[in-house]
């Protein structure tokens, strides 16, 4: 087969695997992976778990925020072969804002790990508040873990402690798989709401959390490897026949046409959609409105993939 034979096959084959499958086929070399623990909403999903995604080098995850069914979720990308998410080794997250949807999980990742035996305490990142809505959370347990330390069980004394950092944007966490950066961004009423930037030494990843358009996710980005965005569908019954709704979404979230002008400007290598509000409209549709708006490489997200 010639160069130029050879270059087409691969073409071909990367087109057919689609843009999930080319990210998988790479990450041996990439070093970096992502998988989108959690692509859902409040609405009761049960294909799409709470918003939650994991970066994951080195053989260390760092989850960022822990919507409902975090732990499980976890665990089956482990099953498919992502080591680092074993419920044991669930150990750091970054919550982007107090939102139930992106914390109700936190109680799971808090003591199901300790139960299977994580012995280091959860180091938790967040707005403020955090600290009050964890202390919250031990004394709502507190029965749990009297006799889980003193019952039959003898469970170890230190792996349900949380060690709460309440942050300021810029970098909030640094080791030598990863430096952390946070960023303001506009999610309606909240006081507030992050996103997060991850540098790895191959790669950058943006996440967006919840936010309406903002020029602090293109800085971030700036050409970064992965932007992870949330999206909403504007064509929604409930959106299109309310003021009052169509003021939130406005306020709280991003359209696929605003989405389309900010990835323009981001120009990431890779957008990612995810916590896509589609109520009863289909993901297709939603697709198709974001092409209408953006030319780049993108792929709407489903639970447990991977990039």
């Amino acid at each position: 087969m010639s160069h130029f034979g050879r270059l087409l096959f691969t073409e071909f084959a990367i087109f057919a695997m689609g843009v999930v499958g080319w990210a998988q086929a790479n990450q041996a070399t990439t070093g970096t992976q992502v998988v989108v623990l959690g692509t859902g909403t409040p609405l009761a999903d049960p294909e799409r778990s709470g918003p939650s995604v994991a970066v994951v080098v080195n053989g260390m995850a760092y989850l960022v925020d822990c919507g409902p069914g975090v732990v499980r979720r976890a665990a089956a990308a482990e099953k498919n072969g992502i080591k680092a998410l074993a419920a044991d080794k669930l150990k750091i997250v970054f919550i982007t804002h107090l939102h139930s949807d992106h914390t109700l999980g936190y109680p799971d990742l808090i003591f199901s790990p300790w139960v299977l035996e994580r012995a280091e305490p959860l180091e938790a990142y967040g707005p403020r508040g955090l600290k009050t809505m964890t202390a919250h959370i031990e004394k709502a347990w507190a029965e749990d873990i009297h006799l889980r330390l003193r019952g039959l069980e003898e469970a170890n004394g230190t792996g349900y402690k949380v060690n709460v950092h309440e942050i300021q944007p810029g970098v909030v966490y640094r080791d030598d798989n990863v430096t952390v950066t946070a960023f303001p961004v506009k999610h309606g009423t909240w006081k507030y709401a992050f996103g997060y930037r991850f540098d790895t030494k191959d790669r950058r990843i943006v996440i967006s959390g919840d936010t309406a358009p903002t020029d602090e996710v293109v800085k971030a980005c700036d050409g970064c490897d992965v932007l992870l965005h949330e999206v909403f569908n504007p064509k929604r019954k409930k959106i299109v026949e309310s003021k009052q709704k169509q003021a939130y979404f406005k306020a709280f979230h991003t359209s696929p046409s605003e989405l389309g002008e900010i990835a323009t400007r981001a120009r990431p290598k890779l957008l990612v959609l995810y916590h896509q509000v589609m109520g009863e409209t289909t993901e297709e549709d939603l697709v198709e409105q974001v092409k209408e708006h953006y030319a780049g490489k993108f792929v709407s997200a489903k639970d447990l993939a991977v990039y």
